[in-house]
Parts: structure tokens; sequence; C-alpha cells
């Protein structure tokens, strides 16, 4: 790369006028300073293929990714909880972002997005080695671009959180958590984004419907079933304990998620505008749908029911954001709304499992949707753009959705039972009374004195 820098700026500088009488005095000059001006010209060659203005946006959209999960998610999912709940579900958010972190330098992220097969990236990246402050990942640094992808396997294990809160080991928690990243989330993110099979395919999924959305709500739900339900469920279903609390958090993960979808176009242009505004609208019409349709069945809009609608339309948006315009938009947050309502009851009254804060139906299912209706919102005919033929890019999305929701399944499958026979999943019935907090922990929320 230096050589071919270096040959470049020497054409440019000969082509120019003066040229001759240039290199003629440029060979008369000591070998220090032929040096010197060679590696000058290099530098500025280097200079102008690093935007500023995308740069700084990504530093942004990872700032607000990572805010998603801290305190965003943490915020909303703990307020979901009983009181002697709410410090276990912060300290699985946050171990979760630690642990994610150090595994993604140690090498999820060489596995990712390496260079290497079909199947996986290949091991040269361990660690980041040969990655320096001169790496570059198109126009931005390469360390901007591996700081925004460990914010997506920081919250992508947080969002299985919400399936198995109240009951599940902190140990069991750990554990599943590092080999779910190894075994599901980064080979994924290798087919989908980071020049894998999937990718080849031509596969649409801009900010994670495939690879945070379905891999997280599939593997959720099966955590669920293997755990177990809370006690006295599905009869009685415990209220959260701090509205306000979710309102908060869900404002934090409806703020976060610009960065989201807008950062993963990796760029500050119209196409992250575009991005941006969609997964606003989408999230906006999906949040008043939930409401309406629960003010029809209850006779009053809740609140936790109106934030929990918003983040089903962030959800599905998400891996179609950058391809429908807004006309898509309103279709995907009113489909959003509906369905993911419905699903809610339908895991928890007809499948009986106790996916405690409908990570699933919410996530899972509006993830899923969103992948599959790209194909369809993405045309011209509802002002999207990027696919020109329906039927082929279903058919795509549904080979990418079967081959990904398989390997979770089976990927989490074989974890659950590593875990069931090494840490153990679940507290024992005295500490699911008394709560977690107190029992694992050795703290409360509250302290009244």
């Amino acid at each position: 790369m230096k050589k071919l820098l270096c040959i470049v700026s020497f054409l440019a500088f000969i082509c120019s006028p003066g040229a001759l009488s240039a290199e003629e005095a440029l060979a008369d000059q000591a070998p220090e300073a032929v040096a010197t001006a060679a590696a000058t010209a290099e530098a500025v060659v280097e200079t102008a293929t690093l935007s500023s203005g995308n740069t700084a946006w990504m530093l942004t959209a990872t700032v607000l990714v990572l805010f998603m999960t801290l305190p965003g998610l943490a915020l909303f999912y703990g307020g979901l909880v009983r009181a002697h709940n709410l410090l276990s579900v912060l300290m699985h958010c946050f171990a979760i972002a630690c642990l994610a972190s150090v595994l993604w330098i140690a090498g999820l992220y060489s596995i990712a997005f390496a260079d290497g097969c079909a199947w996986a990236g290949g091991l040269e990246h361990l660690g980041l080695k040969d990655i320096t402050t001169a790496s570059m990942a198109g126009d931005i640094p390469e360390t901007v671009f591996i700081m925004f992808q460990m914010t997506f396997a920081i919250i992508t294990p947080g969002l299985i959180v919400g399936a198995f809160v109240e009951r599940m080991k902190f140990t069991a928690i750990l554990l599943f958590t590092g080999l779910w990243l190894v075994l599901v989330y980064a080979p994924v993110t290798h087919w989908v984004w980071g020049g894998g099979w999937l990718m080849e395919k031509g596969t649409i999924d801009l900010a994670g419907g495939i690879v945070v959305h379905a891999t997280a709500g599939i593997s959720a739900l099966l955590l669920a079933y293997f755990v177990g339900p809370r006690e006295g469920f599905p009869k009685k279903l415990h209220v959260p304990h701090s509205p306000g609390m979710v309102m908060i958090g869900a404002s934090m993960l409806w703020v976060g998620w610009f960065g989201f979808n807008a950062g993963s176009q990796l760029a500050a242009n119209e196409a992250a505008g575009m991005t941006m505004l969609v997964t606003h609208i989408s999230a906006a019409v999906a949040s008043l749908t939930w409401m309406t349709i629960e003010w029809i069945k209850t006779g009053k809009p809740g609140l936790v029911g109106v934030v929990t609608g918003m983040v089903a339309g962030l959800a599905t948006i998400t891996p179609a954001s950058g391809h429908v315009g807004p006309l898509g938009a309103i279709l995907l947050g009113f489909l959003a709304g509906v369905v993911c309502y419905f699903m809610c009851g339908i895991v928890k009254g007809k499948l009986k499992i106790d996916d405690t804060l409908d990570v699933f139906a919410v996530h899972g299912v509006g993830g899923i949707m969103g992948t599959l209706l790209v194909a369809v919102f993405g045309t011209a005919a509802f002002g999207g753009s990027g696919v020109d033929d329906m039927l082929g890019q279903l058919t795509t999305q549904v080979i990418a959705l079967a081959a990904v929701i398989a390997w979770s399944a089976i990927a989490t499958v074989i974890i659950v039972f590593v875990c069931k026979f090494t840490t153990g999943l679940r507290v024992d019935a005295e500490t699911e009374i008394t709560g977690l907090d107190q029992a694992e922990h050795g703290e409360t929320a509250y302290t009244l004195e």
C-alpha cells in the first residue's frame, strides 16, 4: 500500500507544470530530503482518505448505541421487574457489557470481520493484532468501526436478559453469554455483515434484524422455556414495580436507536438522514397503534404499553431502515404495533412460555417481520429504494432467516445443557421468593430507614 501511495504521488508530481525542473532539483538533494518528501506525500494521500465528518458521526453513533444498553436497556428492564430484583437486572446488563467488550477484543471481532471463509472470519486480529491508528475501515479509522460494532455485541445478549429475569443464576448468565457470543453472534455477524455467505447472496439487514433481533429473540424464547416459568405463571403475573423507570429507559432506547440504525450507514450522508427519519416514524406509529389496541381492550391507555409499542416499532424498522421511505415506515410501524402486541399473548397464553419481558414477541417477531417486509416496502412502489426484484429478494431474506434461526436454536440448546450441567440454570425456590438482589448480590435497590 505504501509503495502504491508513493507511486501515485510521484506520478502526480511529474505531471504537474515545472515537473522536469523540480525532478532535476530533487536529484541533487540529499537522500534524507528525498525520504522526507516521499513521507510527506504519503501522509497527504492518507489524510485525504480519512473523512473527519464521517468519523465524527461514527464516534457519536457509537456513544448512542452504548447508551442504549447503559443505561437505557438496564432501566427499561429494571423498571419492569419486581423491586427486589431490580439490582440483579442492572447487574446483568452491566456485567454483560463488560464481558462482551473483553471477548470482542480478544477474538470476536476477528471471527466476525476478518478475512476468512464464508462461515467465519480468520484469526489474524486476535487481540486486535496488527490494528493501529493508521488502520482504516473505509474512510473512518478501523478503531472506531471496532468500537461501533462492539456496542452491537454488547446489546444483543443484553436483550436476552428480559427472558429469564428474576430466576436465573448469575454464574449461568455469564457462562451462557460468553458461549453465545462465540457460537452464535460472531459467526452470524460474519455471515451477514463480514463478507460471509449471506452477505454474498445479497441479504438485506442494515442494522440487525437478523444479526441482533432474530438471534436474540429465538435464543430468548428457548432459554425461557428451559429455565422454566416463574412461580404462579401464567395465572399470576407480577406488575412492573416502576413504570416511570420503564419510560425513562425506553426513551433512552429511542434516542440511542438513531445511532443504531443511522450509524449503520457508516457515513454522515443523505442515506443516514433518511434512515434516521424512517426509524423515528416507525417508532411513533407503532407506539400509537399499541396504545390504541390496549385502550380498546382494557379501557385505558397504559404507559408501559405505549413505550413497549415504541420498542416494537424500532425493532421492526431496523433491518429495513436503509431501504424504505416514509410510507414503508408507517406501514411497518403499524404492523409492529398490531402483530407484536398479540404475539405477547400468544407466547404466554398459548405457548405457555414465560418470556418475562416479551423479548421474542417484541424483538424476535419484530426483527423477523422487518427482515421479510423490506423485500416489499423497499421497492419503488412503496417509496423505497434498492429492491428491484421483490420475489427474488424475499427468497433471499427467507433463506437467511431460516439459516440463522436454525443455527441460533441449535447452538442455544447446546449452550443451555452446558450451563445446566456445570453452573446450573436456576436459583433455588427460596431465592426466587426473596429476590435475587440480596441473595445473589448482597444488596438491595431501596433502603428505607
